[in-house]
């Protein structure tokens, strides 16, 4: 490969392409290993596709010498056989896409850094064959304390881990396919300004794209575009595995315009995660709850989802643990069922909207929830519920509101409900109901205010 410059000075061409008389006679220069995009040429160095692992040390080495003078390293298309690369600080390392795979020769780990500046994936397929991972290492790709990371238009597959495993970093995971990891497709803990934007995942074993922190803190991640289907949950659980999407402690996150489908649970799980964003999002055919806000948060916003067919469309609940504070407003919510991924010790599965505490709940629609539509409060928990402006259609009962005692105050005003034959809204203490339609009756209950609303 040679430089433009070279290149044109090689030829004898000047600016224009006109040959002139001094650069006539200018020898011709030797080539060198630097293409137009300056990058090294990692053929030119001794590593050229091939089998075996003998040319990790070697490459090593490259990338350690390109790292050095700031120069990404290409490798062109063929299959690269390599093992136990710790990356330097500015690593580059390129490809042609779907054309450049580098596979996991096994005994002990792919790629690792720790305390960077700088690392940069692309254009790769990184291939792990299932090939063991040692335990100083949580992927195929792992990286820590890596200020800037970019890792970009790759396909990352068959990691008997994790494929990508951020900790304490920053940076963008943009455009790859990340698939058949036996854990996660990305498990980011403590992060700081990540962007996880138009991936590809599917075909993993417990998890998509995890968002953790150690302690519960400021994060924010933006989560977005992504297309992620087909989670299992292969160390089953009641909702740590499984989920397309998995906030844990981390505060300040978005998560907008997903397409999720065929999780073993959630298509969206936040767990203690406050001032998180789910919006835009469309969420297919989830096992357990398609979006879920839940435990020790503040502050959710869940608007403009498209959920069809789910244990339970969307959950705002844990009061007794700190959950509150919350607007759920716009959404669609449809088709769901009666049995869920394990047996249900509290209010079990079927219904459509649940909340319990400082929450809007307006401009929703629900149809086909086979046990409530609507859900507000469990027990006493229950605080501080507008529900106002939704239509229920096809549930046996529109609403399901508490009426234990010491439950909170709630507002249910100027909803419709259709098809709901056994109630459009009824009180219940736990499980069992307890009083007739109160949308139609007159309701005992002071903390209940109940006007306005339209039972077809």
């Amino acid at each position: 490969m040679v430089s433009r410059r070279l290149f044109l000075s090689a030829l004898g061409l000047g600016a224009a392409g006109i040959a002139t008389p001094a650069l006539a006679q200018t020898p011709r220069l030797p080539i060198i290993d630097v293409d137009l995009r300056g990058s090294i040429d990692a053929s030119a160095h001794g590593i050229r596709p091939g089998a075996g692992d003998r040319k990790s040390k070697a490459f090593a080495k490259l990338i350690k010498e390109a790292a050095a003078k700031n120069m990404p390293v290409f490798l062109p298309p063929g299959d690269y056989v390599i093992s136990n690369i710790t990356l330097p600080d500015n690593a580059r390392i390129t490809g042609v896409p779907g054309a450049t795979r580098i596979i996991y020769g096994g005994d002990g780990h792919l790629f690792a850094a720790d305390g960077l500046a700088r690392v940069e994936l692309a254009n790769l397929v990184i291939d792990g064959a299932n090939r063991w991972l040692d335990d100083t290492v949580q992927g195929l790709v792992h990286l820590s304390n890596v200020a800037n990371v970019t890792i970009e238009n790759c396909e990352i597959q068959g990691s008997s881990k994790t494929a990508v495993s951020l900790e304490r970093s920053g940076g963008r995971i943009e455009r790859n396919r990340l698939s058949g990891a036996a854990e996660y497709a990305l498990y980011a803990v403590d992060s700081h300004d990540l962007f996880v934007t138009g991936n590809q995942v599917f075909d993993c074993g417990n998890g998509g794209i995890l968002i953790h922190r150690w302690q519960k803190g400021r994060d924010g991640t933006i989560v977005s575009g992504n297309r992620i289907a087909r989670i299992a949950a292969t160390q089953g659980g009641t909702g740590q595995y499984g989920n397309g999407i998995n906030i844990f402690r981390a505060d300040d996150v978005m998560i907008t315009n997903n397409h999720v489908s065929g999780c073993a649970f959630s298509a969206i799980r936040s767990n203690a995660g406050s001032n998180v964003q789910i919006s835009g999002n469309t969420c297919l055919d989830s096992g357990e709850t398609a979006i879920y806000s839940e435990f020790g948060f503040e502050g959710a916003i869940v608007n403009g989802n498209l959920i069809d067919g789910a244990a339970n469309g969307i959950l705002i609940v844990n009061f007794n643990e700190g959950g509150r504070l919350a607007t759920v407003t716009g959404n669609v919510v449809r088709n769901l069922k009666l049995e869920g991924p394990y047996v249900h010790d509290g209010a079990g599965f079927g219904f459509g909207i649940a909340v319990e505490a400082d929450t809007v709940v307006s401009g929703n629609t629900i149809e086909n929830a086979p046990k409530w539509g609507l859900a507000l409060g469990w027990g006493p928990f229950m605080r501080g519920l507008v529900v106002s402006g939704n239509l229920v259609r096809k549930s046996p009962v529109g609403c399901m509101v508490t009426v234990v005692e010491e439950a909170g105050s709630a507002l249910i005003t100027g909803n419709i409900f259709e098809d709901t034959p056994e109630a459009a809204i009824a009180g219940y203490r736990w499980k069992e109901r307890t009083t007739g339609d109160l949308a139609k009756e007159s309701s005992d209950y002071a903390h209940l205010t109940i006007e306005r609303n339209r039972a077809g």
